[in-house]
């Protein structure tokens, strides 16, 4: 009780003080609120402000600056004046009302010319202190704060910042309003230099923070690197001199994950090691990470095995809850949607982790680097087999729920198929028994299965070299999946995919159609008229020779099972089409280019071809001229 009456008088006398007629009294009054006001008594502190007026702390301000006078020996002060305004303005500023004022935005400027020639004193923080506040209370703030170059007096100061200061939390603090607020490509287009440093200064502080600030770096480098288009900013980043910033974030994302920390948190991890990987590729998760103990250092692999590990239990998880969500939570509620999204997302980080791991061994398998040793190697596909599993299961419950459509079972299918890629006999019976499903299967946007049969036919291609494989195809009604897809390819609507896609689905036929005895392949009249449609368009509209003999081959395959009358008869096949067909198969065989061995090879399944079935096409001879 004695002491608040103390507190009333002493600002009874402070406000006396500060309304005098003359500056000497309001100085000595200001001095006395640094003394006693409490920050969080923000009663007191209107009083204060209501008491000294905007204009004396103005005139103070440009006067501590040069730029005002005060008459009270000016020039002898003005160091005091500076400190004593910033001091007086941030203590003011805690009271909501006061920092959304005009006043104070139009002070935002003066602070931070202020802050461009102090930096590393202790009137530094108390100028960012200022800004946070008035940047906080308002929109007007935080937009005066970037008009007026704001980033810029962050980027001059983040790189120099201490580990644990105060300055770093509002540092911090104001990157996340500004990104909160501007668009980050508004801040690309205007101060793509300054945003470079400030990532790097932000990957440093992510490897050697131990607080909770390190998670706040995080999101905001996971805020700004996982932009949709960062080429701005990946450009200033190539100029800036030879810095650490990717080692750094290496090493913040490796002391997360092997750490105790909220699953969230492991999460953010995952989603800032896939937007470097999209930046630098799969080698950045392999590199030797200095530690303190030069004798004992981080092994090369640590990264790499640490988001692989995480990648696997995120999945596992995530496919857990995505399946309560689809099947047994209440269904259309906006949180059952929102978190279904969610999940979906989350899901697709881990996924997209996990392919570009298959892909670093996939090159590995082809280059004679020795990036990984065969430990590594082998913990890795322990890790990938438990995680394919895991994933079809997944299919497997979809399945029995009738499910066939949605982004979720596309992306399964596609991580499935880039494992099988490389490793087509793991987890083989259950592939087996889901092969069928998983050609059946259509994003949220078709109307028909396509991607999914693509992202399958690495591993298609692969098993149709075998009767076995070609019979497990065609038994479960995958033949049709992959002619469809192959007309859409080659067709008048073709998709914009790789030559190799193309190829491969080519191979895939090419495979089952020469293998057609053993597996008693029998042909749908309509499934290849659609083809030998779609192969007439694409001999008509390309140059390259592997792509006409690929085409011309499998006509010559098809032709076995039908006649130049039968196929004039059908409704949806004309004479150009067949014209155009007897041209594509004159040609090559008229072709010499036989320069390798794939080439040689098609050319002979072609004439085998036109020896076998030549009579039955009784205008052929004329386009080849015999």
């Amino acid at each position: 009780m004695e002491a608040q009456q103390d507190q009333n008088l002493n600002l009874e006398a402070c406000l006396k003080l500060l309304k005098g007629e003359r500056d000497e009294q309001r100085l000595a009054g200001l001095l006395l609120v640094t003394k006693f006001c409490i920050p969080d008594d923000h009663s007191s502190l209107r009083r204060v402000y209501d008491a000294v007026g905007s204009r004396f702390l103005d005139r103070l301000l440009r006067t501590g600056m040069g730029n005002g006078t005060i008459s009270s020996d000016g020039d002898n002060n003005r160091d005091a004046y500076l400190s004593l305004s910033v001091t007086v303005l941030a203590a003011l500023c805690r009271v909501p009302e006061i920092a959304s004022s005009e006043d104070m935005n139009s002070k935002i400027p003066l602070i931070l010319e202020v802050m461009s020639t102090q930096s590393g004193s202790p009137l530094f923080e108390e100028c960012c202190e200022f800004l946070y506040l008035v940047s906080t209370a308002s929109e007007n703030g935080i937009t005066r704060f970037y008009d007026s170059g704001g980033i810029k007096i962050l980027a001059s100061q983040l790189p120099s910042l201490q580990d644990g200061s105060h300055l770093v939390e509002i540092s911090i603090k104001l990157l996340q309003l500004v990104l909160s607020r501007i668009s980050l490509d508004t801040i690309q287009n205007d101060y793509s230099s300054e945003l470079s440093v400030i990532v790097a200064a932000l990957a440093r502080l992510f490897a050697i923070l131990h607080n909770s600030w390190k998670f706040e770096a995080l999101h905001l480098l996971n805020s700004i690197l996982s932009s949709t288009d960062l080429s701005q900013l990946l450009k200033a980043l190539q100029l800036r001199p030879q810095d650490s910033w990717s080692h750094n974030i290496r090493v913040g994302i490796m002391a997360i994950l092997q750490n105790r920390v909220a699953p969230s948190e492991r999460l953010q991890a995952l989603v800032l090691a896939e937007s470097m990987v999209s930046i630098f590729g799969e080698v950045w998760l392999i590199s030797q990470v200095s530690s303190n103990d030069t004798q004992d250092p981080t092994p090369a692999d640590m990264c790499l095995l640490l988001v692989l590990e995480q990648s696997r239990v995120e999945i596992a998880v995530l496919l857990n809850e995505l399946a309560y969500l689809k099947y047994e939570a209440p269904q259309d509620t906006p949180a059952t949607v929102d978190a279904y999204s969610l999940k979906q997302r989350n899901v697709a980080v881990a996924f997209s982790l996990v392919e570009k791991i298959i892909k670093l061994i996939s090159n590995v398998g082809e280059n004679d680097d020795n990036l990984l040793d065969e430990g590594t190697l082998t913990k890795l596909i322990l890790q990938l087999n438990e995680t394919i599993a895991v994933v079809l299961e997944y299919l497997e419950d979809a399945k029995e729920h009738s499910q066939r459509k949605g982004d979720d079972l596309l992306a399964s299918v596609r991580i499935i198929g880039s494992y099988l890629a490389e490793a087509p006999v793991a987890c083989k019976e259950k592939v087996q028994d889901l092969l069928g499903y998983m050609l059946s299967i259509e994003g949220a946007d078709e109307q028909r299965p396509f991607n999914s049969v693509c992202f399958l036919l690495p591993l298609l291609c692969q098993i149709t070299m075998e009767v076995e494989g070609c019979k497990a195809l065609v038994s479960c009604g995958g033949l049709k999946a992959v002619l469809d897809c192959l007309c859409k390819l080659i067709g008048s609507n073709g998709f914009m995919v790789e030559d190799n896609v193309v190829f491969l689905a080519c191979d895939t036929i090419l495979n089952l159609l020469l293998k057609k005895d053993e597996v008693q392949l029998k042909l749908d009249e309509s499934a290849f008229v659609d083809l030998l449609k779609a192969s007439a368009y694409w001999s008509e509209n390309t140059k390259d020779m592997q792509s006409i003999m690929m085409a011309s081959s499998i006509c010559a395959l098809i032709f076995d099972y039908t006649s130049e009358e039968a196929l004039l008869n059908h409704p949806d096949f004309n004479h150009g089409t067949l014209s155009s067909l007897y041209q594509l198969i004159a040609r090559c065989l008229a072709s010499s280019e036989q320069d390798d061995k794939t080439d040689m090879d098609l050319h002979e399944i072609i004439y085998a071809g036109f020896s076998r079935w030549a009579h039955r096409y009784p205008h052929i001879r004329k386009a080849i001229k015999i």
